[in-house]
């Protein structure tokens, strides 16, 4: 689940750096692709660090708010991210 909305959130970061930062946009396709593996890499990486992974409430079934919150953050974060490398990196090489 916690893959799914890091995923969803990167594309969603991804997209929004892109418009936002007209000289590294590399059109809608590349930017939800870039943002998706960024979101992943972020998701992993916080949960590598301990900071994610804590969706689910243990035995109680709960549902922690906070959890989805951060792996929302985290994921648009690390979409925005791998969007400016690539973007950085297509413009010095010319597109």
């Amino acid at each position: 689940m916690e893959m799914i909305i890091s995923l969803i959130s990167g594309a969603v970061g991804g997209t929004v750096a892109g418009g936002a930062m007209q000289r590294l946009n590399q059109g809608p396709v590349v930017n939800a692709l870039a943002g998706i593996v960024g979101g992943g890499l972020g998701g992993q990486i916080l949960s590598l660090l301990g900071l994610g992974g804590a969706i689910a409430g243990g035995a109680s079934g709960g549902f922690d708010l906070g959890a989805v919150a951060g792996q929302i953050a985290s994921g648009g974060v690390g979409g925005a991210v791998v969007l400016s490398i690539v973007g950085v990196v297509r413009n010095a090489l010319g597109r």
